[in-house]
């Protein structure tokens, strides 16, 4: 006699499509974009951060603000541009 947990996900794997196990050649795929991707976010950060050191020697506090609201934004666009790319990946034949 089956659970009720049991049955529950039966009914799940039924409902649900199976996913494809990822190939080595997608996997290689989706870990170079990781570092095409750490990369490009590295190079950002460097160049922001240089230019909050400036503000804050230079003390202008809304240039600072300015430039921390950027580096986030900066992060959240780069981090969402790299979940797309590698969601194609995953998706591709």
């Amino acid at each position: 006699m089956k659970s009720a947990y049991e049955l529950a996900m039966e009914r799940l794997d039924k409902s649900s499509p199976a996913e494809k196990p990822i190939t080595a050649a997608k996997k290689a795929r989706l870990a170079e974009i990781d570092q095409v991707f750490k990369g490009k976010l590295a190079e950002r950060e460097i160049f922001l951060k240089q230019q909050l050191n400036l503000a804050y020697a230079e003390q202008k506090a809304e240039e600072v603000d300015k430039i921390q609201k950027q580096l986030v934004s900066e992060r959240a666009r780069l981090e969402e541009e790299r979940e797309t790319e590698k969601e194609q990946v995953r998706r591709s034949k």
